[in-house]
Order: structure tokens, then C-alpha cells, then sequence
């Protein structure tokens, strides 16, 4: 695993003072002398797992994982997921415009016009899904701040959550009151605008009982015009137990989300003004918006039957009320009004024979969509166009197995089966007509891995899995097939070979890998154009055969400058490289994929002084990149620098940071066609030089 560099944490439990077992080497009057140890760890709530635990599981998973410690990121600013999977390789998360709403790209999913439904990798919130039963994140992401850690299971390494997407999975496990401070304040705030605070107050009750809740507030102005965000929160769960073996936990979400679109700019458009909304965009034209409302209810329930069995079970229901003009033209808009309800259930019985560790667990997702698409001017909405009506659900069950069959040697091997219904339904407001596709998708997907533990500090593996992948309903109502059939689902076999650890580099300084290389062959990838005949819509289809490979780096140091360690730099790097192309497609022959950068750097060289205090400078690479499938249109590189320190004891945290230090222009994300015209409004500029600066106290 690559080292981390925890900061003081925030709610410490001794868990055991011993007086025995730390041995001095010499023995005085012919007696062994015992030394008395403090153990300290974090405190873990009832039925959960905890972040140790969850490290010790990546290291025994054959495949790219990586574990994401919320704590450490707030060292700097955390304004959205973009911050939060900064240092996971093989993915590629901007935000167009500064706000929640991010471009998401995992080895390579995603890639294509319809980018905005964010498909191709599974949201979890402590373990239940956030992401609709049909695979898409349009309406919202997950708030980082409000979690404890994360855990990124790229690819197929993600059928422990039930998932075979392209780009895997992504579990945030909540923070609860055992491992919080009673009360945390946190502000923070800075450039174009953006204030960000933040109230916890959480409590434990003889042990039986605890609870949190979490009051936030975010606001951005923006730095280009038509940008501006609003969104407020409350996040809240309650754990109970109900006896020396069984617990339960109720979490409750509720976001008010309002964000205006500044959306894409030509080249022409970025050299005149790179701040200005686009032509249809602002407040006196379309009036773009993306507004969700949203309320979740959900319970996991965990039962420790005994050391070596444990079952866990939850539920969550969650409703979101989408206002969306998103279209304004001389002779066509769209305003889309809709309300989706997601209900999700889970179940999970571990079981330890041996030496066999047996998971068997799963996931039933069910989405429906109601409402309407309407004409709309200047973001008020006018006629109905359309009476919407799309359901979709999702059954995944998987079996898996983790056999140390050696001293040095596990295999794990297992199997995920899906199945799955997709149904897209439009009923025409002024005609009644309507327009149905419907599917039925179902696979089942093998899975075999093996690790060789090289030493005590270094592990090898190696994985051969099945990718497959229903469509979205975005995706389904834009397809398009010679037959009129509904679209096919992605499949393909993914190989995978690795190694991590950490090595010492003298008596109290180490450096730590996690080095993971792939290769996917795809069969019907989902691939979407926009239609030029038509604005505002799309033409989706499958590809024959494509490719995706990478190899993704993760590189952390501890080198200590002094002897007693007061002074020391902690290097962390994170590079990926990949080739996502098509496989002698009849019209792209063996062209590259658009959107995802061939190369990316991020990193940081940080120095701390054993008071708490950090300093160091930050880089940001980003290699070119190609905005169409014709690969006519490319996008250039880009290198960014910043710096970035602050300070920590048991009760405060303050930081600083200053991002694009030197004022760089780039493109942060971008739109995609199938050929792309110099001309076309495709590009969204990145932010400028911006500083910003935070405090939080815990009392």
C-alpha cells in the first residue's frame, strides 16, 4: 500500500494499555523488564468495518484500489469530487466550470457526447447505492466532505460492491459520532467567489446510542459569467445497538442545489473573452440551469454473528426533483422537469472457513423517472413537448472467494450475475403518440485473481475478469441501431497484472507503490455524437470492438531530513498513462477515444515540522487530448502549479492554497462531436490564478 500521513486524529480511543508483551532487550537482576504500551487507535461505531480494515482488504485485492482519507485532502480546498480523486490514477474528474458538477472518466468510461450522465462508475454511500439502478449520476454527486474515507475500486476490482462497469466503483463510508469531535466549525472560502462552511455536532450515549448531523452551506460566484452555485445541506445518521451483536444505522440526507450553466466556448470565443457565458447560456437568453432538490432515507443493519461470520443488510430511498432548461434556439428549447425516485437494497454475509474468506452479497436497484420535457425562454418554463416515463431496474449477485492456498500465495476467484431492465417511454403532448424501447439485459461475469506476497512489504498480482454493462436510459432513449433494436449492453474481458508495498530507504524514512497496468477488450461499447440536424439531441450506438489500456501510478514518500524526524518531506505523485482507441472500426479505424488525456500528472512535495505545520508547491500535467472521434479537433496540453501549507494540533486546522499560480489559460473540459469544427462551442476554459484559505476547529 503507498504510505499516508495521517494528521493528529480528530477522536482518539485507547484501545488496551498493556503491561506486557513490549519486551526491553536486557533484563535486570536476572528478571525480563516489561515496558508498559499505549495502543491508540480510531474509535470504529458498531457493525462497521473502519478504515484500517478497508486498507487491509486493498492489500488483499488482486487489482487497481485505492483508498481515498478525506482527512488528509482537507489539508488544502475541497470544493468538489475533482479534489477528491486528485491522486487516484486512471481517473480523470474536472469540473467545467468550478462547481459540483464534474466530467468523470475511469480507465476510460464515459468517454463521449453524452458525458453529462456520468456512467461507467458505481456512487455507494456506506455501501448502498447512490448511482440510479440504469447506471447514470446526472442529478448529483456525493459530497466528500461529508464522509470519513472513501474507497476507489477501479475496473472490475469493483465486483465486491456487485459492479462489472468499465470504471468500477467508488464507496464513501460516512463519518459517525465515534470518530468525530463533539462539535467542528469549518470555514473556508476564497477566490471567484466560493465560501464553504460547515457545522457538526455529534454525540455518543453510553455506547448504546450516537448521533451526528452536519449543517452546510456553499456558495460560488464563478469566474466566468453565468457560473454561479448555490447549495445547502444536512447530513445526519444515527446508529443503534440493539444488542452485543447486532446494530443498526439510520442516515438522512437532504440538498438544495442550484447551479447555473455557463456552458462551452469556440476557440474564437476563448481568445476574445474566456470568462463569458456561451451563446445561449445566460440570463438573458436560455438561462441555463441544473437545480436538484433531493432527500435520502436509508438503514444498514450488521450483524456479528461471531468472529468469523457476519451478515449486513440495508436499505435507501431517495427522491429528486430535476428543474433543467438546458436548450434555447431560433426554432427549438427544452426545459426538463422531472422528478426520480430511487429505491435500493443491499445484503452482504462474510464468512471465514479456513482458509477461505467467502463473500456473498447482493444488489437490487430501482429507478423511476416522471415528468416532462417543455419549451421554455430565458429559464421559465412554457408548453409541454413530452410526458416522460423511463423506469429501470438492476439485480446484481456475486460470489467470491479469497483461498490463501499457501504461505505466499491467495487466489481469489468468484463471479458477478446481472440482470437487468431498461424501458424508455415518451408520450407526445400535443399528438399522444408514443415512443417505447425497452430491453432486458443479463450476463453472468467470472472473475480470477492471485496474489504472491514477495516479502513482508511487496505484493504481486495479477486478475482476469468480464466487463459488462447495460445501457443508460439517457443512452437508450438516443439509440440508434440498423435493426430499430434497443441498444446492446458493453461487454468485454479485462487483464490486469500489478504490484504494491513499501520499501525502506534508511532507518526512519520509506517509500511506498501501487502500480497497476490493464488491458480491456471491448465488444458494443456505448458511444454517443450529437445530432447535427438536430441541437440539443443525440445519436447513440454501439461500437464493434475497442480498446482500453493503462497503467496507473501511485507513488508516496516519508523521508525524514533530521534524525529524531522534526523535519521531513512526503512526496505524493499520481500518474496514468493510457490508450483508449477503436479496434479497426469500419468508420474510425483505429482511432483514439476523445475527452481522456493520453497522459496525466498530479503531485505535491510537501515539508512538515513535527509541530504540524506543512509547505510545499503542488503540479498539475495534463497531457493533449482529442475532442472528436475523427480525431480532426485536438486539445492542447497543460501544466499547472501551486503551493499549498497550513497547520494542525488536536483542536485546530488552517490552511492555505494557491492554485494555477502562473496564470496558465487551459481547457478544463470540453464537449464531444464526431468531427469537430474549429468553430464549434465545445471548450470550457479552466479556472485562473485562485487562492484560497480555510480554518476548523474541534472542540
Amino acid at each position: 500500500m503507498p504510505l499516508s500521513f495521517p494528521r493528529i486524529p480528530k477522536k482518539a480511543l485507547t484501545v488496551a494499555c498493556l503491561s506486557a508483551m513490549a519486551l526491553s532487550a536486557h533484563a535486570e537482576q536476572g528478571a525480563l523488564r516489561l515496558q508498559q504500551l499505549e495502543v491508540v487507535g480510531n474509535a470504529v461505531a458498531p457493525g462497521e468495518v473502519g478504515i484500517e480494515a478497508d486498507k487491509q482488504e486493498i492489500r488483499q485485492t488482486p487489482g487497481g484500489v485505492n483508498l481515498i482519507d478525506i482527512d488528509q485532502l482537507t489539508e488544502g480546498q475541497v470544493s468538489s469530487l475533482e479534489d477528491a480523486f486528485r491522486y487516484v490514477p486512471g481517473v480523470w474528474a474536472t469540473s467545467p466550470t468550478g462547481t459540483d458538477s464534474i466530467f468523470l472518466s475511469s480507465r476510460g468510461s464515459n468517454l463521449d457526447a453524452i458525458g453529462y450522465d456520468t456512467n461507467g462508475v458505481k456512487l455507494l454511500q456506506d455501501g448502498l447505492p447512490v448511482t440510479a439502478a440504469d447506471g447514470n449520476n446526472h442529478n448529483r454527486f456525493i459530497d466528500p466532505l461529508s464522509a470519513k474515507y472513501a474507497v476507489f475500486a477501479r475496473g472490475a476490482n469493483a465486483m465486491k460492491y456487485g459492479a462489472s462497469t468499465l470504471g468500477g466503483a467508488v464507496n464513501f463510508i460516512s463519518s459517525t459520532a465515534y470518530d468525530t469531535s463533539p462539535l467542528t466549525l469549518s470555514i473556508s472560502g476564497g477566490s471567484h467567489g466560493e465560501r464553504l462552511s460547515r457545522l457538526t455536532a455529534s454525540r455518543v450515549f453510553n455506547d448504546q446510542v450516537d448521533g451526528l448531523v452536519t449543517i452546510e452551506n456553499k456558495q460560488w460566484d464563478g469566474y466566468r459569467e453565468h457560473s454561479k452555485h448555490t447549495r445547502t445541506g444536512i447530513y445526519a445518521n444515527g446508529g443503534l445497538r440493539l444488542s452485543d451483536n447486532v446494530s443498526t444505522r439510520f442516515y438522512f440526507t437532504k440538498l438544495d442545489s442550484d447551479e447555473e450553466l455557463a456552458g462551452s466556448l469556440s476557440r474564437a470565443q476563448v481568445r476574445e473573452d474566456r470568462d463569458q457565458a456561451g451563446a445561449n447560456n445566460g440570463r438573458d437568453a436560455g438561462h441555463f440551469q441544473l437545480d436538484v432538490d433531493t432527500w435520502r432515507l436509508a438503514n444498514k443493519t450488521t450483524w456479528e454473528i461471531d468472529n468469523n461470520r457476519r451478515f449486513e443488510f440495508g436499505v435507501s430511498y431517495e427522491e429528486q426533483e430535476l428543474f433543467h432548461p438546458i436548450v434555447a434556439g431560433q426554432f427549438f428549447s427544452l426545459l426538463i422537469d422531472n422528478r426520480q425516485r430511487n429505491l435500493g437494497t443491499m445484503a452482504r454475509y462474510h464468512h471465514k472457513v479456513g482458509n477461505h474468506d467467502w463473500l456473498i452479497g447482493m444488489n437490487y436497484g430501482v429507478t423511476w423517472v416522471d415528468g416532462g420535457n417543455y419549451f421554455q425562454s430565458s429559464g421559465v418554463k412554457g408548453a409541454k413537448q413530452q410526458v416522460n416515463d423511463n423506469d429501470a431496474n438492476t439485480l446484481e449477485l456475486v460470489v467470491l472467494d479469497r483461498w490463501q492456498f499457501a504461505d505466499d500465495w491467495t487466489l481469489v476467484a468468484g463471479a458477478q450475475a446481472v440482470k437487468a431492465n431498461r424501458e424508455v417511454r415518451g408520450t407526445n403532448a400535443g399528438t399522444g403518440a408514443v415512443a417505447q424501447t425497452e430491453d432486458d439485459y443479463d450476463s453472468i461475469n467470472p472473475r480470477l485473481g492471485l496474489i504472491y506476497q514477495l516479502n513482508q512489504n511487496t505484493s504481486l498480482y495479477t486478475n482476469l475478469s468480464r466487463l459488462y454493462e447495460p445501457p443508460t436510459t439517457y443512452q437508450l432513449d438516443d439509440g440508434t441501431t440498423t435493426s430499430n433494436d434497443a441498444l446492446k449492453a458493453m461487454k468485454g474481458e479485462v487483464f490486469e497484472i500489478g504490484s504494491r508495498g513499501h520499501h525502506a530507504l534508511s532507518d526512519n524514512s520509506e517509500w511506498g507503490w501501487d502500480i497497476s497496468a490493464y488491458y480491456a477488450k471491448l465488444d458494443n461499447e456505448i458511444l454517443s455524437v450529437e445530432d447535427p440536424n438536430a441541437l440539443g439531441t443525440f445519436l447513440t450506438s454501439n461500437a464493434d470492438d475497442t480498446i482500453h489500456a493503462g497503467i496507473e501510478v501511485l507513488l508516496s514518500a516519508d523521508i525524514a531530513l533530521t534524525e529524531n524526524r522534526d523535519h521531513r518531506l512526503t512526496p505524493l505523485l499520481s500518474l496514468t498513462w493510457n490508450r483508449f482507441r477503436f479496434d479497426d472500426d469500419d468508420s474510425f479505424a483505429d482511432n483514439t477515444l476523445p475527452a481522456a488525456p493520453k497522459f496525466s500528472l498530479k503531485g505535491e512535495m510537501l515539508y512538515r515540522y513535527k509541530n504540524g505545520f506543512y509547505f510545499g508547491p503542488t503540479v498539475d500535467y495534463v497531457g493533449e487530448r482529442y475532442a472528436d472521434f475523427a480525431n480532426s479537433y485536438k486539445v492542447d496540453s497543460y501544466t499547472l502549479f501551486g503551493l499549498k501549507s497550513g497547520w494542525s494540533n488536536d483542536n485546530f486546522n488552517v490552511f492555505a492554497e494557491v492554485r494555477n499560480l502562473f496564470e496558465k489559460d487551459y481547457i478544463a473540459s470540453h464537449s464531444v462531436r464526431a468531427v469537430a469544427a474549429s468553430s464549434d462551442a465545445i471548450l470550457n476554459p479552466g479556472a485562473p490564478l485562485s487562492a484560497y484559505v480555510g480554518i476548523e476547529y474541534r472542540l
